[in-house]
Protein backbone atom coordinates (compact mmCIF):
# COMPACT_ATOMS: atom_id res chain seq x y z
CA UNK A 1 0.00 0.00 0.00
CA UNK A 2 1.58 3.55 -1.17
CA UNK A 3 0.39 6.72 0.30
CA UNK A 4 2.28 10.14 -0.89
CA UNK A 5 3.48 10.85 2.82
CA UNK A 6 5.32 7.97 3.67
CA UNK A 7 5.21 5.70 0.60
CA UNK A 8 5.38 1.95 0.06
CA UNK A 9 6.25 -0.44 2.49
CA UNK A 10 9.77 -1.23 2.07
CA UNK A 11 8.97 -4.99 1.96
CA UNK A 12 6.21 -4.04 -1.05
CA UNK A 13 8.62 -3.03 -3.67
CA UNK A 14 8.77 -6.02 -5.75
CA UNK A 15 7.67 -4.84 -9.16
CA UNK A 16 7.02 -1.75 -8.31
CA UNK A 17 8.49 1.28 -10.58
CA UNK A 18 11.16 3.14 -8.44
CA UNK A 19 13.20 6.36 -9.96
CA UNK A 20 16.36 7.43 -8.36
CA UNK A 21 17.50 10.67 -8.33
CA UNK A 22 21.48 10.38 -8.93
CA UNK A 23 24.53 8.38 -9.48
CA UNK A 24 27.61 8.43 -7.27
CA UNK A 25 27.93 7.44 -3.94
CA UNK A 26 24.71 7.17 -2.81
CA UNK A 27 22.27 6.80 -6.05
CA UNK A 28 24.38 3.46 -6.83
CA UNK A 29 23.98 1.28 -3.96
CA UNK A 30 20.01 2.54 -3.67
CA UNK A 31 19.61 1.67 -7.45
CA UNK A 32 21.05 -2.15 -6.18
CA UNK A 33 19.30 -2.24 -3.26
CA UNK A 34 15.82 -1.52 -4.53
CA UNK A 35 16.56 -3.65 -7.47
CA UNK A 36 17.33 -6.80 -4.98
CA UNK A 37 14.24 -6.01 -3.55
CA UNK A 38 12.42 -6.91 -6.99
CA UNK A 39 11.64 -3.13 -7.65
CA UNK A 40 11.56 -2.03 -11.23
CA UNK A 41 14.21 0.63 -11.46
CA UNK A 42 14.94 3.79 -13.18
CA UNK A 43 18.25 6.23 -12.47
CA UNK A 44 18.01 9.41 -13.86
CA UNK A 45 21.03 11.91 -13.81
CA UNK A 46 21.37 15.51 -15.21
CA UNK A 47 25.22 14.96 -16.36
CA UNK A 48 26.73 12.22 -19.30
CA UNK A 49 29.95 12.26 -18.15
CA UNK A 50 32.97 9.57 -18.41
CA UNK A 51 32.15 8.89 -14.88
CA UNK A 52 28.49 8.40 -15.38
CA UNK A 53 28.60 6.39 -18.31
CA UNK A 54 30.61 4.17 -16.36
CA UNK A 55 28.76 3.67 -13.67
CA UNK A 56 25.46 3.02 -15.96
CA UNK A 57 27.32 -0.04 -17.11
CA UNK A 58 27.77 -1.25 -13.89
CA UNK A 59 24.01 -1.20 -13.34
CA UNK A 60 22.41 -2.10 -16.39
CA UNK A 61 23.12 -5.63 -16.35
CA UNK A 62 21.18 -5.87 -13.13
CA UNK A 63 17.94 -4.69 -15.27
CA UNK A 64 18.26 -1.30 -13.90
CA UNK A 65 17.51 1.21 -16.60
CA UNK A 66 19.67 4.58 -16.02
CA UNK A 67 18.75 7.42 -17.97
CA UNK A 68 21.67 10.05 -18.60
CA UNK A 69 21.63 13.66 -19.69
CA UNK A 70 17.96 14.32 -18.31
CA UNK A 71 17.07 15.18 -14.45
CA UNK A 72 13.99 16.90 -15.09
CA UNK A 73 11.78 14.48 -16.20
CA UNK A 74 9.89 12.13 -13.88
CA UNK A 75 9.64 8.57 -15.83
CA UNK A 76 6.56 7.12 -16.65
CA UNK A 77 4.39 5.75 -13.84
CA UNK A 78 6.73 6.23 -11.30
CA UNK A 79 5.51 5.17 -8.10
CA UNK A 80 8.15 6.24 -5.32
CA UNK A 81 11.33 8.26 -6.19
CA UNK A 82 14.68 8.30 -4.04
CA UNK A 83 16.93 10.84 -4.12
CA UNK A 84 20.62 11.49 -3.71
CA UNK A 85 21.85 14.33 -1.55
CA UNK A 86 22.12 17.40 -3.16
CA UNK A 87 19.16 17.30 -5.61
CA UNK A 88 16.99 21.15 -4.44
CA UNK A 89 13.47 20.62 -3.57
CA UNK A 90 12.59 23.04 -6.42
CA UNK A 91 13.86 20.49 -8.97
CA UNK A 92 11.60 19.95 -11.76
CA UNK A 93 11.89 15.99 -10.70
CA UNK A 94 10.18 16.67 -6.92
CA UNK A 95 8.06 18.95 -8.46
CA UNK A 96 6.17 16.46 -11.14
CA UNK A 97 6.24 13.88 -8.26
CA UNK A 98 4.72 16.16 -6.03
CA UNK A 99 2.07 17.08 -8.52
CA UNK A 100 1.50 13.32 -9.46
CA UNK A 101 1.61 12.27 -5.71
CA UNK A 102 5.02 10.08 -5.43
CA UNK A 103 6.77 10.06 -2.23
CA UNK A 104 10.44 11.20 -2.22
CA UNK A 105 12.93 9.35 -0.02
CA UNK A 106 16.53 9.90 0.47
CA UNK A 107 19.22 7.17 0.44
CA UNK A 108 19.07 7.58 4.12
CA UNK A 109 15.27 7.35 4.38
CA UNK A 110 15.72 4.05 2.11
CA UNK A 111 18.28 2.58 4.95
CA UNK A 112 16.20 2.98 7.74
CA UNK A 113 13.50 1.60 6.65
CA UNK A 114 15.48 -1.63 5.36
CA UNK A 115 17.20 -2.17 9.01
CA UNK A 116 16.51 -5.76 10.36
CA UNK A 117 14.87 -5.88 13.51
CA UNK A 118 17.84 -6.38 15.65
CA UNK A 119 20.23 -3.40 13.56
CA UNK A 120 22.31 -1.26 15.65
CA UNK A 121 21.13 2.06 16.89
CA UNK A 122 22.35 4.92 15.53
CA UNK A 123 24.53 7.83 17.10
CA UNK A 124 23.77 10.81 14.62
CA UNK A 125 25.82 14.30 14.16
CA UNK A 126 25.02 17.18 12.17
CA UNK A 127 25.54 20.74 12.56
CA UNK A 128 27.10 23.17 9.87
CA UNK A 129 30.67 22.82 11.18
CA UNK A 130 32.33 19.75 12.48
CA UNK A 131 30.25 17.49 11.73
CA UNK A 132 32.91 14.33 9.79
CA UNK A 133 35.24 15.53 13.20
CA UNK A 134 32.82 14.62 15.76
CA UNK A 135 31.66 11.48 14.31
CA UNK A 136 35.04 10.43 13.28
CA UNK A 137 35.97 11.17 17.41
CA UNK A 138 32.80 9.21 18.12
CA UNK A 139 33.49 6.10 16.27
CA UNK A 140 37.33 5.92 18.20
CA UNK A 141 35.40 6.78 21.56
CA UNK A 142 33.35 3.45 20.73
CA UNK A 143 36.35 1.43 19.12
CA UNK A 144 38.11 2.21 22.51
CA UNK A 145 35.52 0.97 24.71
CA UNK A 146 35.19 -2.35 22.79
CA UNK A 147 32.42 -1.88 20.42
CA UNK A 148 31.94 -2.84 16.87
CA UNK A 149 30.83 0.61 15.33
CA UNK A 150 31.85 1.88 11.49
CA UNK A 151 31.50 5.87 10.60
CA UNK A 152 29.08 6.12 8.08
CA UNK A 153 26.97 8.54 6.21
CA UNK A 154 27.81 11.52 4.77
CA UNK A 155 31.43 10.66 5.95
CA UNK A 156 31.85 9.28 2.58
CA UNK A 157 30.15 5.39 3.39
CA UNK A 158 27.01 4.84 1.94
CA UNK A 159 24.83 4.00 5.06
CA UNK A 160 23.06 0.99 2.41
CA UNK A 161 25.92 -0.37 2.49
CA UNK A 162 26.30 -0.81 5.73
CA UNK A 163 22.73 -1.82 6.31
CA UNK A 164 22.83 -4.55 3.72
CA UNK A 165 26.08 -5.65 4.61
CA UNK A 166 26.95 -8.81 6.31
CA UNK A 167 29.53 -6.96 8.63
CA UNK A 168 27.40 -6.93 12.66
CA UNK A 169 27.77 -3.68 14.63
CA UNK A 170 27.19 -2.92 18.01
CA UNK A 171 26.30 0.88 17.41
CA UNK A 172 26.74 3.11 14.25
CA UNK A 173 28.28 6.85 14.37
CA UNK A 174 26.26 8.26 11.65
CA UNK A 175 27.26 11.80 10.25
CA UNK A 176 24.03 13.81 8.16
CA UNK A 177 23.98 16.86 6.15
CA UNK A 178 20.89 18.86 5.82
CA UNK A 179 20.34 17.49 2.36
CA UNK A 180 19.93 13.80 3.62
CA UNK A 181 17.76 15.10 6.96
CA UNK A 182 15.39 16.50 4.49
CA UNK A 183 14.63 13.34 3.17
CA UNK A 184 14.12 11.39 6.07
CA UNK A 185 11.31 12.09 7.67
CA UNK A 186 11.14 8.29 9.50
CA UNK A 187 14.52 8.42 11.12
CA UNK A 188 14.77 8.19 14.69
CA UNK A 189 18.02 8.01 16.40
CA UNK A 190 18.68 6.46 19.70
CA UNK A 191 20.66 9.49 20.29
CA UNK A 192 21.31 13.02 18.02
CA UNK A 193 23.67 15.98 17.99
CA UNK A 194 23.23 19.36 16.48
CA UNK A 195 27.06 21.10 16.63
CA UNK A 196 26.33 24.50 15.60
CA UNK A 197 24.53 26.51 13.11
CA UNK A 198 25.25 29.11 10.79
CA UNK A 199 23.88 30.65 7.50
CA UNK A 200 24.79 28.14 4.97
CA UNK A 201 23.28 26.18 1.39
CA UNK A 202 20.40 28.80 1.75
CA UNK A 203 20.22 28.34 -1.95
CA UNK A 204 19.35 24.45 -1.65
CA UNK A 205 17.07 25.37 1.78
CA UNK A 206 15.57 28.94 0.57
CA UNK A 207 15.87 30.04 4.07
CA UNK A 208 17.37 30.06 7.38
CA UNK A 209 14.72 28.76 8.66
CA UNK A 210 14.27 25.92 6.39
CA UNK A 211 17.86 24.99 7.07
CA UNK A 212 17.73 25.08 10.54
CA UNK A 213 14.49 22.90 10.72
CA UNK A 214 16.25 20.39 8.16
CA UNK A 215 18.91 19.77 10.97
CA UNK A 216 16.63 19.64 13.55
CA UNK A 217 15.10 16.66 11.87
CA UNK A 218 18.36 14.37 14.04
CA UNK A 219 16.54 15.21 17.31
CA UNK A 220 12.91 13.76 16.24
CA UNK A 221 11.95 10.38 18.05
CA UNK A 222 15.65 10.37 20.33
CA UNK A 223 15.43 7.76 22.74
CA UNK A 224 17.92 8.80 25.02
CA UNK A 225 19.89 12.44 24.52
CA UNK A 226 19.67 15.58 22.46
CA UNK A 227 23.12 17.30 22.27
CA UNK A 228 23.11 20.96 22.30
CA UNK A 229 25.84 23.45 21.91
CA UNK A 230 25.12 26.09 24.88
CA UNK A 231 27.09 28.54 23.05
CA UNK A 232 24.62 28.49 20.03
CA UNK A 233 21.24 29.17 21.17
CA UNK A 234 19.74 27.95 18.09
CA UNK A 235 20.75 24.12 18.52
CA UNK A 236 18.70 24.08 21.69
CA UNK A 237 15.77 25.76 20.19
CA UNK A 238 15.95 22.75 17.94
CA UNK A 239 15.29 20.30 21.38
CA UNK A 240 12.87 22.34 22.68
CA UNK A 241 10.84 21.86 19.19
CA UNK A 242 11.63 18.28 18.90
CA UNK A 243 9.60 15.50 19.45
CA UNK A 244 11.55 12.48 21.34
CA UNK A 245 10.57 9.72 23.28
CA UNK A 246 9.50 9.65 26.86
CA UNK A 247 13.03 10.02 29.33
CA UNK A 248 14.85 11.25 26.34
CA UNK A 249 17.29 14.19 27.70
CA UNK A 250 18.77 17.30 26.57
CA UNK A 251 22.81 17.50 26.91
CA UNK A 252 24.53 20.54 26.50
CA UNK A 253 28.12 20.93 26.05
CA UNK A 254 30.39 24.16 26.71
CA UNK A 255 33.71 25.10 26.76
CA UNK A 256 33.28 26.36 30.39
CA UNK A 257 32.09 25.05 33.23
CA UNK A 258 29.35 22.76 33.34
CA UNK A 259 26.18 23.07 34.48
CA UNK A 260 24.20 19.49 35.90
CA UNK A 261 22.99 17.73 32.80
CA UNK A 262 26.33 19.39 30.29
CA UNK A 263 29.56 18.71 29.60
CA UNK A 264 32.27 20.71 29.82
CA UNK A 265 35.70 22.08 30.63
CA UNK A 266 37.29 22.34 34.57
CA UNK A 267 40.90 23.59 34.42
CA UNK A 268 42.13 21.70 31.08
CA UNK A 269 40.13 18.47 32.17
CA UNK A 270 36.93 17.54 29.61
CA UNK A 271 34.22 16.77 32.28
CA UNK A 272 30.74 15.17 32.41
CA UNK A 273 27.87 16.76 34.77
CA UNK A 274 25.48 14.67 32.75
CA UNK A 275 25.81 10.87 32.82
CA UNK A 276 26.40 10.65 36.74
CA UNK A 277 25.11 9.84 39.67
CA UNK A 278 24.24 12.68 41.18
CA UNK A 279 25.23 15.80 38.51
CA UNK A 280 24.21 18.47 40.84
CA UNK A 281 26.96 17.74 42.83
CA UNK A 282 29.38 15.67 40.65
CA UNK A 283 31.49 15.84 37.69
CA UNK A 284 33.03 12.84 36.15
CA UNK A 285 36.33 13.71 34.66
CA UNK A 286 36.63 12.44 30.77
CA UNK A 287 39.91 13.37 29.41
CA UNK A 288 42.43 16.37 29.20
CA UNK A 289 42.31 18.97 26.63
CA UNK A 290 45.81 17.77 25.67
CA UNK A 291 44.10 14.52 24.46
CA UNK A 292 41.96 16.29 21.68
CA UNK A 293 43.56 16.88 18.21
CA UNK A 294 44.56 19.26 17.43
CA UNK A 295 43.18 21.21 21.09
CA UNK A 296 41.75 24.23 19.10
CA UNK A 297 38.82 25.40 20.87
CA UNK A 298 36.06 24.69 18.05
CA UNK A 299 37.62 21.14 18.29
CA UNK A 300 37.65 20.62 21.88
CA UNK A 301 33.59 21.30 21.40
CA UNK A 302 33.55 18.72 18.75
CA UNK A 303 35.19 16.05 21.42
CA UNK A 304 32.48 17.24 23.96
CA UNK A 305 29.96 16.27 21.84
CA UNK A 306 31.29 12.91 20.78
CA UNK A 307 31.70 12.44 24.06
CA UNK A 308 28.20 12.98 25.54
CA UNK A 309 26.97 10.86 22.38
CA UNK A 310 29.05 8.49 23.73
CA UNK A 311 28.44 8.45 27.56
CA UNK A 312 24.87 8.78 26.14
CA UNK A 313 24.88 4.75 25.13
CA UNK A 314 26.78 3.89 28.03
CA UNK A 315 30.87 4.28 27.03
CA UNK A 316 32.78 4.37 30.11
CA UNK A 317 34.99 7.67 31.00
CA UNK A 318 38.25 5.97 30.23
CA UNK A 319 37.40 4.91 26.54
CA UNK A 320 36.56 8.83 26.17
CA UNK A 321 40.18 9.39 27.03
CA UNK A 322 41.21 6.28 24.83
CA UNK A 323 39.16 7.44 22.17
CA UNK A 324 40.16 10.81 21.77
CA UNK A 325 43.98 9.92 22.54
CA UNK A 326 43.57 7.76 19.28
CA UNK A 327 41.60 9.70 17.24
CA UNK A 328 43.46 11.66 14.13
CA UNK A 329 42.14 14.43 12.24
CA UNK A 330 41.60 13.96 8.09
CA UNK A 331 43.90 16.17 5.90
CA UNK A 332 42.92 19.09 5.22
CA UNK A 333 41.44 20.22 8.56
CA UNK A 334 43.34 22.87 10.79
CA UNK A 335 46.45 20.36 9.37
CA UNK A 336 49.89 21.88 10.29
CA UNK A 337 51.90 21.56 7.34
CA UNK A 338 55.50 22.97 8.34
CA UNK A 339 56.91 25.01 10.15
CA UNK A 340 59.50 27.34 8.25
CA UNK A 341 61.59 30.49 9.42
CA UNK A 342 59.65 29.95 12.94
CA UNK A 343 56.48 30.26 10.65
CA UNK A 344 53.35 28.24 10.89
CA UNK A 345 51.86 27.04 7.53
CA UNK A 346 48.35 25.65 8.90
CA UNK A 347 45.86 23.93 6.06
CA UNK A 348 41.90 24.69 7.12
CA UNK A 349 40.79 24.05 3.64
CA UNK A 350 38.04 22.59 4.78
CA UNK A 351 36.74 25.83 6.33
CA UNK A 352 34.51 26.83 3.00
CA UNK A 353 32.19 28.87 5.03
CA UNK A 354 32.52 31.94 7.35
CA UNK A 355 31.76 30.21 10.22
CA UNK A 356 34.12 27.27 9.92
CA UNK A 357 36.59 29.95 8.93
CA UNK A 358 35.92 31.90 12.46
CA UNK A 359 36.86 28.69 14.82
CA UNK A 360 39.59 28.72 12.44
CA UNK A 361 40.80 32.11 12.99
CA UNK A 362 39.87 31.71 16.71
CA UNK A 363 42.75 28.98 17.26
CA UNK A 364 45.47 31.10 16.41
CA UNK A 365 47.24 34.62 18.11
CA UNK A 366 49.12 36.13 15.16
CA UNK A 367 47.82 35.11 11.60
CA UNK A 368 48.69 35.75 7.96
CA UNK A 369 45.25 34.71 6.29
CA UNK A 370 45.27 33.35 2.81
CA UNK A 371 41.32 33.39 1.82
CA UNK A 372 38.79 33.69 -1.07
CA UNK A 373 36.90 31.26 -3.43
CA UNK A 374 33.38 31.35 -3.70
CA UNK A 375 31.24 33.08 -1.20
CA UNK A 376 28.24 31.08 -1.79
CA UNK A 377 26.39 34.20 -0.99
CA UNK A 378 28.01 34.77 2.54
CA UNK A 379 29.42 37.97 3.52
CA UNK A 380 32.40 38.35 5.71
CA UNK A 381 31.55 41.72 7.83
CA UNK A 382 31.24 39.88 11.18
CA UNK A 383 33.97 37.38 10.20
CA UNK A 384 36.60 40.46 9.67
CA UNK A 385 35.46 42.18 12.69
CA UNK A 386 35.97 38.84 14.79
CA UNK A 387 39.53 38.20 13.40
CA UNK A 388 40.54 41.85 12.66
CA UNK A 389 42.87 41.86 15.51
CA UNK A 390 44.40 38.76 15.24
CA UNK A 391 45.18 39.20 11.74
CA UNK A 392 49.48 40.17 11.04
CA UNK A 393 48.11 40.47 6.91
CA UNK A 394 45.84 38.64 4.25
CA UNK A 395 46.10 37.13 0.85
CA UNK A 396 43.20 37.36 -0.90
CA UNK A 397 42.78 34.93 -4.06
CA UNK A 398 40.13 33.13 -5.51
CA UNK A 399 36.68 34.37 -7.79
CA UNK A 400 34.95 36.70 -4.77
CA UNK A 401 37.78 37.84 -3.18
CA UNK A 402 36.62 41.54 -3.25
CA UNK A 403 33.74 40.71 -0.77
CA UNK A 404 36.57 39.95 1.63
CA UNK A 405 38.36 43.06 0.88
CA UNK A 406 35.83 45.07 0.93
CA UNK A 407 35.40 43.94 4.65
CA UNK A 408 38.72 44.17 5.30
CA UNK A 409 38.89 47.86 4.22
CA UNK A 410 35.84 48.58 6.26
CA UNK A 411 36.92 47.16 9.68
CA UNK A 412 40.88 46.48 9.34
CA UNK A 413 42.41 49.04 7.23
CA UNK A 414 45.80 48.91 8.96
CA UNK A 415 46.09 44.95 7.93
CA UNK A 416 48.57 44.68 4.80
CA UNK A 417 46.45 42.97 2.01
CA UNK A 418 47.55 41.27 -1.12
CA UNK A 419 45.29 40.83 -3.62
CA UNK A 420 45.77 38.21 -6.13
CA UNK A 421 44.37 38.02 -9.33
CA UNK A 422 45.57 34.86 -11.17
CA UNK A 423 43.18 31.87 -11.02
CA UNK A 424 45.86 29.36 -12.57
CA UNK A 425 47.49 26.60 -11.55
CA UNK A 426 50.33 28.67 -9.82
CA UNK A 427 47.74 30.85 -8.01
CA UNK A 428 48.55 28.65 -4.41
CA UNK A 429 52.25 28.95 -4.61
CA UNK A 430 52.04 32.74 -4.90
CA UNK A 431 49.72 33.13 -2.17
CA UNK A 432 52.12 30.74 -0.02
CA UNK A 433 55.01 33.25 -0.87
CA UNK A 434 53.09 36.31 -0.54
CA UNK A 435 51.96 35.24 3.05
CA UNK A 436 55.69 34.27 3.77
CA UNK A 437 56.54 37.98 3.43
CA UNK A 438 54.16 39.27 5.35
CA UNK A 439 54.83 36.65 8.03
CA UNK A 440 57.38 37.17 11.12
CA UNK A 441 58.63 34.25 13.22
CA UNK A 442 56.04 33.27 15.54
CA UNK A 443 53.14 33.93 13.32
CA UNK A 444 50.50 31.16 11.75
CA UNK A 445 50.29 31.45 8.06
CA UNK A 446 46.97 30.05 7.61
CA UNK A 447 44.40 29.30 4.75
CA UNK A 448 40.89 29.04 6.18
CA UNK A 449 39.48 30.38 2.61
CA UNK A 450 35.75 30.81 4.02
CA UNK A 451 34.75 30.17 0.58
CA UNK A 452 34.32 27.12 -1.52
CA UNK A 453 36.76 26.33 -3.91
CA UNK A 454 35.24 25.18 -7.28
CA UNK A 455 36.44 28.34 -8.33
CA UNK A 456 39.89 27.50 -9.01
CA UNK A 457 40.25 23.77 -7.69
CA UNK A 458 38.06 20.59 -8.27
CA UNK A 459 37.53 20.58 -4.11
CA UNK A 460 39.00 22.13 -1.35
CA UNK A 461 40.95 18.71 -0.93
CA UNK A 462 43.16 19.85 -3.86
CA UNK A 463 42.94 23.11 -2.96
CA UNK A 464 44.68 22.28 0.45
CA UNK A 465 47.07 20.16 -1.47
CA UNK A 466 47.83 23.04 -3.36
CA UNK A 467 48.54 24.72 -0.08
CA UNK A 468 50.47 22.06 1.22
CA UNK A 469 52.66 21.14 -1.60
CA UNK A 470 53.85 25.00 -1.98
CA UNK A 471 54.88 25.09 1.58
CA UNK A 472 56.96 22.34 1.14
CA UNK A 473 58.17 23.87 -1.84
CA UNK A 474 59.11 26.91 0.57
CA UNK A 475 60.57 25.16 3.14
CA UNK A 476 63.17 23.32 0.60
CA UNK A 477 64.31 26.49 -0.54
CA UNK A 478 65.34 30.20 0.51
CA UNK A 479 63.47 31.85 3.70
CA UNK A 480 61.74 35.02 1.91
CA UNK A 481 64.26 37.63 3.61
CA UNK A 482 62.49 40.75 2.80
CA UNK A 483 60.36 40.36 6.07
Amino acid sequence: MTSPATGPDVGDLAGRRVTVAGLGVSGVPAARALRGLGALVTVVNGSDGEAQRAQAAELEPLGITVRLGDGDTLPESSELVVTTPGWKPSSPLFLAAAEAGVPVWGDVELAWRLRAPDAPPWLAVTGTNGKTTTVRMLACILEAAGLRTAAVGNIGVSLLDIVLGETPYDVLAVELSSYQLHWAPSLRAHSGAVLNLAPDHLDWHGSMAAYAADKGRIYEGNQVACVYNTADPATEDLVRAADVEEGCRAIGFTLGTPGPSQLGVVENILVDRAFVTNRQKQAQELAEVSDVNPPAPHNIANALAAAALARAYGVPPAAVRDGLRAFRPDPHRVEHIADVGGVAYVDDSKATNTHAAEASLGAYERIVWIAGGLAKGATFDELVVTAAKRLRGVVLIGADRALIREALARHAADVPVVDLERTDTGAMAAAVREAARLARPGDTVLMAPACASMDMFVNYNKRGDAFAAAVHDLASGPVPDDR
